[in-house]
């Protein structure tokens, strides 16, 4: 099955060796977006603002694969600190619509450039 790589100018540019996502048939990888600006790529300030970054920088990639976040099956959420777990529920739900998507939550030490959330998906199309 070829592979499909997603870029858009709408999400931050990928930081390292990997695409921002890739579709394979009908399942679309969306690689780990964290609170940076696509225009600045600076990080946006404290984990509110982060938080809402990440999930705007998601549904752009989504967007690139002619998806929506509404096609997750799955979402990946790293925090520094898990305290703002309740945070993402809130966010999460202005992006999401019911019946949500599997999802798992994890505390981490560190993220890159500093970042306080992280956050990946898996979308079926079609």
């Amino acid at each position: 099955m070829p592979r499909k790589i997603i870029a858009t100018t709408s999400a931050p540019a990928a930081i390292g060796t990997y695409s921002q996502a890739v579709q394979a048939g009908n399942t679309i990888y969306l690689s780990g977006q964290i609170g940076l600006d696509p225009v600045g790529m600076t990080m946006a300030e404290g984990i509110d603002a982060q938080i809402v970054r990440v999930f705007d920088n998601l549904k752009a990639v989504a967007a690139a694969a002619g998806a929506t976040l509404d096609d997750a099956v799955k979402f990946n959420i790293y925090l520094t600190d898990l305290g703002n777990f309740a945070k993402v529920n809130e966010v999460m739900a202005k992006y999401v619509a019911q019946p949500y998507p599997a999802r798992a939550a994890v505390g981490v030490k560190e993220l890159p450039r500093g970042a306080l959330v992280e956050a990946d998906a898996i979308l079926v199309v079609g």
